[in-house]
This record gives C-alpha cells, structure tokens and sequence, in this order.
C-alpha cells in the first residue's frame, strides 16, 4: 500500500494520491506501532496537500522535509514533495514573487534541513531561498511573519526569528559562517535579546536554536527551560501543547471552547522529546521512555498521532506537523530503522 501510493505519485502526479482521512480525536488507535504507517501518513498527507492546495504549509508539506528523512530506510520520501519547492524558489518566486516573507524563511529552514538529512550538501536552490530570506529580514533583525492567530507557528515574529536561526544554523557547508549567514545572525541575537520569550513553548524554540547558534541562551537557561518542560509531563507520559503555551497572550481559541491542558498529543510529545536528545538527554532517561511508550501506543490507524489544534475544533492541522515531531523523536531514541548510511539533524 505505502510503496504503491508513491508509485502513484511518480507515474499520474500527486493529484491521484487518494485524500487523507479526516483528522479527528476519534480517529481509533492502531493495533501496534508502524513505521511504515507513519511514512504514508506523512507521504499522503504532503503529497494530497500540495496537489490540492498548490502552495506550502509549516504544518504539512514544509513538515515533510523535516521529518520524512528520517523514514527513509522504511520506504524512500517522495521526490515529487521536494520538487515543489524547488520550483517554488526557481521559478514561482521569479514569476510572481513570495506570497509572504515567511514562506521564503520557511522554504530557507526546511530546505536546508533536508539537506543536511539527505546528502549533507546545500543545494543550490536552497542557497538561493537562503540568501532571499536575509533580504527580508528587517533592521531589528525580525521577519514579518505570519499573524493567523494559528499557535505555534502562525502567531508572531518569535517563532519566525527562532525559525530563521535555525534554517542559518542547520544549513551544510558552514552557510552559518558565510558574510551573509553572519550577519542575518547578528542581527537575531540583537532581536531575540530585546524581545524576551513570552511562553514556554517560545523559550524552548529559543533553546532548539541555542544548541546550534551561540549567543541566544546560557548554558543554565536551557537546564531550567527543560525542567520546565518536563514538570508538564503528564501522568500517561506524553505533554500537551495547550500547556506550552499557557499564559501567552496570544493563546486564546477562536471557538471560546477550554484549552485541553491534561490530554498528551503528537506535536508537544515529539517537540519535547526530540528537543531534550537535541540538548543531550541520553534517549535511557526515564521521562524520554516513558514519551516514547506514549507515541508508540497513540499512532492513530491512518499513521498519524493526534494534535488537538489549540486554536479552534476543526481540521486540526497541527495533527500532520505534530506526526512530523513524533518521527524525528523515535529517530532520536532510536525506535525507527535506519539507513545505512545517514545525517542526522
């Protein structure tokens, strides 16, 4: 089934590649962890996005470079998903432009990821959205970033200056080191020092992107933001990120419902495991097995885990990038099978 979806995708074009199912809470668990469900998941949802939508989201093609990588032993990620944003930066943009200054940032950071996952070189076109995004970056040092009222992503400039940092960092052959790489740097840390984290959720962005820029957060910044993150461990072993994001002005659902602060879902379970092996936490701790025995007892039947959205009860799109951080925190505890040869992020 999983092979035959991206054989679908190569010979009739994504178009073909059948609908994801709805994400919904009540979607029923599957019988055992699955890898391979895991891959389609992300495979079909990308896939069926891009095609339907024609455009890139954090919360799901954008994902996929990310975190699909990490599967490749599993079955191969599509070709078809990097290609389009390929052609996004090679011919999109010199058409008709960026739809916003975050999709060039977005495009840069999970390129550049890719990259580093997959053949450890930058490619050229990743080059090229990097060196686009450091024109876009203002004279504080931020981006203009999306505004949704979406959490965790689509919500402030935080996210999209953490993000960029990132991108820069994470990208092959030292671009970090780069006159231009040095300087959309400079001009972060100067952004990030006046304009303090306002969650927890954003402190531990911070921390992600301390571990790989210097300067961004001390040494026992990021020993308390992980006791922090893991005092909301909750009792069945997995975090929610409703609780992230406690006390954030920002954090307020358009449909008035409560914020589920008590149930652990994909995105915060996945976030904080990956973030703590990323910081050094031995994938042996007890509070990282016991967030893995989480993921590997809530994959939902379609191959996905379940985020509630903390914005409104809807389609809970947060469900594919929190699939995403699920994949890449087994990989980190080494749950997935891997390839012979790979680059870890």
């Amino acid at each position: 089934m999983h092979s035959s979806i991206i054989l679908l995708a190569l010979l009739l074009g994504a178009e073909e590649v059948p609908a994801p199912p709805p994400i919904s809470p009540e979607e029923p668990l599957a019988a055992e962890f699955s890898p391979a469900a895991a891959a389609r998941s992300l495979d079909v949802s990308a896939l069926h996005w891009q095609a339907t939508r024609k455009c890139g989201t954090c919360h799901t093609n954008f994902a996929y470079l990310m975190a699909r990588p990490a599967l490749a032993a599993v079955s191969p990620p599509s070709t078809e998903v990097r290609s389009f944003f390929e052609e996004m930066v090679s011919e999109r943009w010199k058409k008709v432009g960026p739809r916003w200054p975050a999709e060039v940032v977005a495009a840069a950071t999970f390129l550049a990821m890719n990259d580093r996952a997959t053949t450890g070189k930058l490619h050229p076109l990743t080059r090229a959205a990097l060196e686009r995004a450091s024109t876009l970056q203002r004279p504080d040092g931020s981006w203009d970033w999306l505004k949704c009222g979406w959490p965790p992503m689509e919500s402030d400039d935080h996210f999209g200056v953490t993000f960029a940092a990132l991108g820069i960092a994470l990208a092959p052959e030292g671009w970090a080191g780069t006159e231009t790489g040095r300087k959309s740097l400079e001009g972060i840390r100067r952004w990030l020092k006046a304009n303090p984290p306002p969650s927890l959720h954003h402190r531990a962005m911070v921390l992600w992107a301390s571990l790989h820029v210097e300067g961004l957060m001390a040494e026992e910044e990021r020993k308390a933001t992980l006791d922090d993150l893991f005092k909301l461990q909750l009792p069945e072993g997995g975090w929610a990120v409703a609780a992230l994001l406690e006390g954030w002005k920002e954090h307020r659902r358009q449909d008035k419902e409560p914020q589920d602060l008590k149930s652990s879902d994909g995105y915060a379970t996945g976030f904080v495991i990956y973030l703590a092996r990323e910081a050094g936490l031995s994938a042996s701790d007890p509070r990282l097995r016991r967030g893995i025995e989480w993921l590997k007892r809530n994959q939902r039947q379609s191959g996905r885990w379940f985020t509630r959205s903390p914005t409104r009860n809807s389609t809970h799109f947060l469900s594919n990038y929190g699939t995403a951080f699920a994949v890449m925190a087994l990989a980190a505890c080494g749950e997935l099978p891997r390839p012979a040869k790979t680059a870890d992020l």
